[in-house]
């Protein structure tokens, strides 16, 4: 019996989250404020909400309060995982559980991360529901969607895809008549994790260059490929995050098979531990 412990992405956030945190990690939350330019505690506190859930400040608001949580988690003496874990930018917090970085430079890393894809205009992204992703994959194939890319491959029945907004508005009617349950539009101007994104993708390599990477000292289960990181390819992974595909699915399920009993989510919200009752129960 073993457990991982997950990191939730962009999404889980809201007005109100780290309020059990902030004061516990002052030193912490005074150099990331210093980091920044503004206070991190004030902006989940008090918002505004409209400021809160662009990206350039969800990110690194995310990463401060997973971080801290993890940090007060430790402090408790709670069970060591055997595996860590995180979905798209909650992948940051887990190389920062493994040892990877520090907490100020993952800081750094997720705030740069964060202004890149805000400024990224022209893009969409649509949940596909009730539909596994071998079916979309192949809705996307028989009707001419080639412009389009699998975001995420969040679970069994829950995909997320990606690619030019008038694209990704175009294709409802499609899978619509192949049976999709729901397609939800998200409100995100980027076609994050697609190909629209490689040129963001090597904007934030460029920047990421700077930074001396440890090997994990817990297995980081990575999105890119759905394994554990290899200690000596860290920036290559997680660079190629920015346009490849979410694998949680898969990461999940992995894990599960290597004898995770018991999957932990540290940080805002329960997404994802929605998500990991539906892929593995």
């Amino acid at each position: 019996m073993s457990i991982a412990v997950i990191f939730p992405g962009q999404g889980s956030q809201s007005i109100g989250m780290g309020a059990e945190l902030f004061d516990k990690f002052p030193e912490l939350c005074a150099a990331a404020d210093a980091a920044l330019g503004w206070s991190v505690k004030d902006l989940c506190l008090n918002g505004p909400k409209e400021k809160l859930d662009q990206t350039c400040y969800t990110q690194p608001c995310l990463y401060v309060v997973s971080a801290l949580a993890w940090l007060d988690r430790v402090n408790s003496g709670a069970e060591a995982p055997a595996y860590l874990a995180g979905h798209s930018l909650g992948e940051y917090n887990a190389l920062f559980a493994a040892g990877a970085f520090d907490f100020i430079t993952g800081l750094k890393l997720v705030a740069r991360r964060g202004e890149i894809m805000f400024k990224v205009e022209g893009g969409g992204m649509a949940a596909v529901l009730g539909m596994t992703a071998e079916k979309v994959e192949e809705v996307m194939k028989s009707t001419g969607l080639a412009s389009l890319d699998v975001a995420n491959f969040n679970s069994p029945l829950q995909t997320v895809i990606s690619g030019k907004k008038d694209d990704i508005i175009a294709a409802e009617p499609a899978f619509k008549a192949a049976a999709a349950k729901r397609y939800v539009v998200l409100p995100v101007s980027g076609a994050f994790h697609s190909r629209e994104m490689s040129s963001s993708q090597e904007e934030f390599t460029a920047f990421a260059r700077q930074f001396v990477f440890n090997p994990p000292g817990t297995p980081v289960v990575a999105n890119f490929t759905a394994r554990p990181y290899d200690g000596k390819a860290i920036l290559n992974s997680l660079c190629s995050q920015i346009s490849g595909s979410v694998r949680w699915t898969e990461s999940v399920r992995w894990m599960h098979q290597q004898g995770v009993t018991e999957f932990i989510e540290i940080g805002p919200g329960k997404v994802l531990s929605g998500l990991v009752k539906q892929i593995v129960g």
